[in-house]
């Protein structure tokens, strides 16, 4: 997801074969929107479940009961988003604590590896995206006769064990803290009926019986609005590498003769063409940009990127120069259309994107021109340790004595985790610097002034290393009080998205990239 570009690194999916439609479920919900469903079965040796969150591969989980309010071994499995039963694995975990470590087996592309990192030997291993996993903690509160209970969580995502309070409000409410984060949980016993966590705008619902066999998660609408100037179709665009991106291709209506068109470049993480971000109400600035340069008479292809939503391949194996040649698959489609204009085609990147968009460009002279949305110009390395330190001493749990200490224990648990990951081992070593300064065509670089993500002088320095290769063609803006989305933002602190009332970009962004590459993409 672009909500970070270092994106929400996990330690991985694995083992056990797939669970089948149960009959108890959570229901996921951002406002009246279902972005997610877990079906599960609770028995007193077994937690079995699936977890289905738009646009992100499948899960399917077995854990293993120890004693009340812990779990002896955990085994996940990820398979392809939107996958049958008869999917292959993308790749499959066994998680079990020894002592104070964890240690997970981790299984892709047929080869084992096996990753060890601290912990607490009492923790209760989570998938963070279950609600199924939390009841154990009730169990915990309701075996010590207790109405409020401390313990260690160890979420899977992340490799991070963080304190969870459950704290009985009622008889039938619990207050559950998690690290910073607080839900509040209506209970039955020692079943979760309904969460509702504040900062993250998400609500999960229990529906049993027939009704969770039932449930699905409903196709994203990528259609146009009524009344738009431009049509939208569902398109496939075949890669070198053997998959295919699904995608949306929306073309103005009435165009005579060959138009421009745009390819956009979604930010980090699994993410569908319209960059969706659930934490943000309405936030899809890529179906934003479809529809400003619709309706300023330029064609958008935007596609899901590769092992996500509905496009084939594997996201879990692929780095920025990997999904810089599916952009380079779009472009290849684009030219072949009779209604495109080869020679006006431009890719308008965000965040990652920003990093990829240059890469495209160096290596494509025919290439028209190019957005940079809150692109980088550092390697990943020095952006990451600036995000995990801000991150700290933004964090009003940590006290400021404590906070050197933390930024070293998380970046050293970070490094032995997700660090190692091949999209994060690429991003890492990444120096954007040699190829801004290869980009000969038209560049239009925006940022935003409060941006925590992506500082704002990089912006300016993205402008001169391209400058300082020969390209003169180079405009910078930095626009203030907005974050690493081009949302009002005072802060810029990413904790803070959740309270955002809009995730709809101004027309001080959108005008502007219309402007630019109508004047750029002009015959």
């Amino acid at each position: 997801m672009a909500v970070a570009l270092v994106g929400a690194a996990a330690i991985a999916p694995f083992s056990v074969s797939a669970q089948s439609a149960g009959q108890t479920a959570f229901v996921f919900l951002v406002g009246a929107d279902t972005v997610g469903i877990e079906r599960f079965t609770s028995t007193p040796q077994l937690v079995t479940g699936e977890v289905l969150m738009r646009g992100q591969p499948r899960l399917t989980y077995v854990a293993t009961r120890a004693a009340a309010g812990r779990f002896a071994s955990l085994d996940l499995v990820a398979y392809p988003p939107n996958s049958g039963p008869d999917a292959e694995p993308l790749q499959r975990v066994r998680l079990r604590i020894v002592g104070d470590s964890a240690i997970a087996d981790i299984t892709a592309a047929g080869a084992t590896r096996t990753q060890k990192f601290a912990t607490k030997p009492e923790a209760l291993m989570i998938i963070n995206s279950s609600v199924a996993m939390f009841e154990p903690g009730l169990e915990l509160m309701t075996g010590a006769n207790k109405d409020s209970v401390t313990f260690p969580m160890l979420l899977v995502a992340g490799g991070q064990t963080l304190l969870a309070t459950f704290r009985r409000v009622s008889g039938d409410s619990v207050d559950v803290r998690l690290g910073p984060q607080q839900s509040f949980i209506v209970v039955r016993g020692t079943q979760i009926l309904r969460v509702h966590t504040p900062s993250q705008r998400l609500d999960m619902q229990r529906v049993e019986g027939d009704a969770a066999a039932r449930l699905a998660l409903g196709k994203p609408d990528y259609s146009a609005p009524a009344g738009a100037s431009y049509r939208a179709e569902d398109v496939r665009v075949p890669t070198p590498a053997g998959h295919t991106l699904a995608g949306t291709f929306t073309m103005p209506a009435g165009a005579s003769g060959k138009v421009p068109a745009v390819v956009t470049i979604t930010g980090s993480g699994p993410q569908d063409r319209d960059e969706y971000i659930p934490l943000v109400p309405g936030y899809r600035p890529f179906r934003q940009v479809a529809d400003t340069l619709g309706k300023r008479g330029i064609a958008v292809l935007r596609m899901d990127d590769r092992g996500t939503g509905e496009s084939g391949g594997n996201f879990a194996t692929a780095t920025s120069a990997d999904f810089a040649d599916d952009i380079r698959a779009g472009i290849a489609w684009l030219r072949a259309r009779p209604d495109i204009d080869a020679s006006r085609i431009a890719v308008l990147g965000h965040s990652e994107g920003g990093l990829i968009a240059p890469v495209v460009a160096a290596s494509d002279p025919k290439l028209a021109a190019a957005v940079l949305l809150a692109g980088p110009s550092k390697r990943g390395r020095e952006i990451l340790d600036f995000q995990l330190r801000y991150g700290i001493e933004h964090d009003t749990a940590i006290a400021p004595s404590k906070r050197d200490s933390a930024f070293r224990a998380t970046r050293t648990g970070f490094d032995t985790t997700a660090g190692r990951q091949p999209w994060m081992k690429y991003f890492q070593e990444y120096d954007p610097v040699p190829t801004l300064q290869r980009v000969k065509q038209p560049v239009l670089v925006l940022q935003g002034a409060t941006d925590q993500q992506v500082t704002a002088e990089q912006a300016e320095q993205i402008g001169a290393e391209m400058r300082k290769g020969g390209n003169r063609a180079v405009t910078v803006r930095v626009y203030p009080d907005r974050n690493h989305l081009f949302l009002p933002d005072t802060s810029g602190n990413p904790a803070g998205y959740t309270r955002l009332t809009s995730g709809k970009i101004g027309p001080e962004v959108m005008g502007q990239i219309a402007d630019w590459l109508v004047q750029i993409l002009k015959p």
